[in-house]
């Protein structure tokens, strides 16, 4: 109709693009969006010599659980997918075996074996990880039903494992009266307008607060760097409210130097977490930057404890950090001991994690003696030394030749198939709670899930088909 409009009575056209689609038109076209991109995903799996998922599990706005599952699959010629595989809905419990019967169900139904299933990863709630009835048990059962060889690797997620460790900095006596004070500006309106107006009058450096909720824990650092900045202006507006006393702490200098303290470190710990979020990320990549931040924790122990704060700008402001330095040592010791701890199953992987990721530069004789002799092969080989320098790592590794090497491609695409975080669940939930809102509660599971599929997917409709499929349907609107 645009089109005809152009022609027959241009200067209308615009009144036809702005007809709106019927609902049925709407909900038929995704549906036929969905299928095709499920055909696709379905052709692409059936080459996969390994795969991963990665499980995540979230309440909607009805209190309906999800399951979450994306899978990462690779081929023989190293080609990765990434890609979301299905969204189950559990209208009863969620235990272990429910949760179990649910991905049994779907890895069953896409065909996929699960003698190739190589790795899962979790957000670490008990029911997915039980020792003995949760869901990655009963995995670890099945795959070794079909493949006694097979060993499942299972990772807790990167992100959220970070997360968890600064809970042992004990900064509750800190964070607790900020975000007080910043609830207090922003959740009333009038309040929020005069201390806005106030800034303006002082001519501050920053127009307004940022916001925090303990949901989006990531802006806790930007948060702190804020009211840090402002709180010479804050403490001049609460005198003039007449509400100075209700934040005793912004006078109290002990306090004030915790303050700092915690400012600097929840920075760095939310530089660490924007280098480890991302789609596409490869394992040793995320977890080189957690070794490298465990490095950083243990020279800024040392450093704080003779008193040099190079890296802790805010601190080094105050004077009274001087009297501190033992404290603050001893929490960065406390937090790079739980880094240590939490990251234990990375380290179990290391070994293979830098093997893959840094093949030239790994010592033969430390490496599994049935990859010994392809290793000094690789490495004697000036060709294979160029392309490693200018391919992507999965390009270099498809470029080896399988008669030479086929352990060291074997291994490389179990590391390569490897999800180190559920980044991409937590994604995809937001993406959930904005289609299915409490003004939109009645949303089908089925539509939800091809709303959710659609919103994610790397892969493109053939939209010429599709169109005409649906021309050939000439459904009633």
């Amino acid at each position: 109709m645009v089109e005809t409009a152009g022609i027959l009575c241009p200067e209308s056209k615009d009144k036809f693009e702005k007809i709106s689609l019927s609902r049925r038109t709407v909900t038929r076209r995704v549906e036929l969006i969905d299928e095709d991109i499920t055909s696709s995903l379905n052709k692409k799996t059936e080459s996969f010599t390994l795969y991963s998922l990665a499980l995540d599990e979230s309440n909607d706005v009805k209190d309906t659980a999800q399951l979450l599952i994306f899978i990462r699959g690779i081929n023989d010629t190293f080609e990765i997918t990434d890609e979301f595989l299905t969204m189950e809905f559990l209208k009863g419990q969620t235990r272990g075996e429910d949760l179990f019967d649910q991905v049994s169900a779907v890895i069953e139904n896409a065909k996929l074996p699960w003698s190739k299933l190589v790795n899962v990863t979790t957000d670490g709630s008990p029911n997915l990880t039980g020792k003995n009835v949760g869901l990655l048990r009963r995995i670890q059962n099945k795959v070794k039903d079909e493949n006694p060889d097979q060993d499942v690797i299972f990772l807790h997620c990167i992100i959220h494992q970070q997360s968890l460790c600064k809970s042992v900095l004990q900064l509750n006596h800190v964070v607790n009266p900020v975000m007080k004070l910043v609830n207090f500006i922003r959740a009333r309106g009038l309040q929020h307008r005069q201390f806005i107006a106030f800034l303006e009058e002082t001519d501050a450096d920053h127009q307004d607060l940022l916001y925090h909720s303990r949901v989006r824990w990531l802006s806790l650092g930007k948060v702190f760097q804020r009211v840090w900045e402002l709180k010479e202006e804050i403490g001049l507006f609460l005198e003039r409210l007449g509400k100075a006393d209700e934040f005793p702490e912004l006078s109290n200098k002990r306090w004030i130097c915790d303050f700092a303290f915690a400012t600097d470190i929840f920075s760095h710990l939310n530089e660490l977490n924007t280098k480890l979020q991302g789609k596409d990320q490869f394992v040793h990549d995320m977890y080189a930057n957690v070794k490298a931040f465990k490095s950083k924790l243990a020279i800024f122990s040392r450093q704080i404890l003779n008193k040099s704060f190079t890296h802790f700008p805010t601190l080094a402001t105050l004077k009274e950090a001087g009297a501190k330095v033992k404290k603050y040592s001893e929490s960065l010791d406390a937090l790079h001991g739980e880094f240590c701890r939490r990251f234990s199953d990375f380290d179990k992987i290391d070994k293979s994690l830098q093997l893959v990721a840094y093949p030239l530069s790994q010592d033969p004789e430390t490496a599994p003696e049935e990859l010994q002799l392809e290793l000094i092969d690789l490495q004697s080989d000036p060709v294979l030394k160029g392309k490693f320098k200018c391919l992507k790592l999965n390009d270099f590794y498809a470029s080896l030749s399988k008669a030479a090497f086929p352990r060291l491609r074997q291994t490389a695409q179990k590391i390569l198939a490897l999800f180190g975080s559920t980044y991409v669940c937590k994604q995809t939930f937001s993406i959930m709670n904005i289609n299915k809102a409490s003004h939109r509660s009645r949303l089908t599971d089925q539509h939800l899930r091809s709303i959710l599929r659609i919103a994610t997917t790397k892969l493109t409709p053939d939209f010429d088909v599709l169109a005409k499929k649906g021309d050939q349907q000439h459904c009633s609107h």
